[in-house]
């Protein structure tokens, strides 16, 4: 009887100490998780604003192309300007 009260002791002052220690450190890494979280959230939805824009590079691309082209229709235009001033 008395060896049954030694490892009842043992158990109370030694090993449920460290089950407490142990626990608590994974209390405190599971209520870290929940800012964590929020801040991935909310930079996640930031991109997500970011890449609402991308639907609009198809009209830029449109619009750099016919700017290309009306670039290069005047400098087509100004190679027969200086062709026929050198003529003259």
């Amino acid at each position: 009887m008395t060896l049954w009260w030694i490892g009842n002791l043992v158990l109370l002052l030694v090993v449920l100490p460290v089950v407490v220690y142990l626990l608590r450190g994974v209390l405190e890494a599971t209520e870290s998780i929940v800012p964590t979280t929020q801040k991935i959230a909310s930079v996640a939805a930031a991109g997500s604003r970011d890449l609402d824009a991308a639907a609009l590079l198809l009209t830029t691309q449109e619009q750099a192309k016919q700017t290309i082209a009306a670039v290069a229709d005047y400098g087509g235009s100004l190679d027969v300007i200086l062709d026929d001033a050198d003529a003259e």
